[in-house]
């Protein structure tokens, strides 16, 4: 099913069950959806899949990084509220690899690239990012080529 057509089932559902919450999560996704549906890269008026996650990737670090600047900030408060928006949005998200198989894929990807330093570092990320895309985000990525290529 099309990302736009289920958030918009589901800010149905959350203003049916008053989830003031979830609701302001769920916006927060419709609007950044059309936004990017009014944007160059998308001509046809459907967004592709692979730009839907980039897009869903992008607000939950956006989210994240804001929770960890309220946290230094001593906002428990804000914090919270952050960390909920990501868990929502994430829910979105196809399930994320975990360490070790996203290990797997950057070593196998460092042997067909035939990478042996840490110069070989952007050949690398731009393969392992284009096979893991959706299911890890960057900064994993690229701290487990940094560990197997030093």
């Amino acid at each position: 099913m099309n990302l736009e057509i289920l958030i918009n089932n589901d800010i149905k559902t959350a203003m049916f069950a008053k989830d003031k919450r979830k609701l302001e999560a769920l916006r927060a996704i419709k609007a950044e959806l059309l936004l990017l549906k009014t944007g160059k890269d998308v001509s046809s008026g459907e967004i592709p899949e692979t730009l839907e996650l980039k897009l869903l990737q992008k607000l939950v670090k956006q989210r994240k990084e804001s929770a960890i600047i309220y946290k230094e900030q001593n906002r428990p408060d804000l914090e919270e509220a952050e960390l909920y928006q990501a868990n929502i949005i994430e829910n979105y998200l196809p399930a994320q690899l975990s360490v070790e198989e996203v290990e797997e894929i950057v070593a196998q990807v460092i042997k067909e690239t035939g990478a042996a330093t840490m110069k070989d570092m952007g050949k690398v990320m731009g393969a392992a990012s284009a096979k893991l895309e959706g299911k890890a985000d960057n900064k994993t990525i690229s701290g487990i080529v940094k560990k197997l290529l030093s």
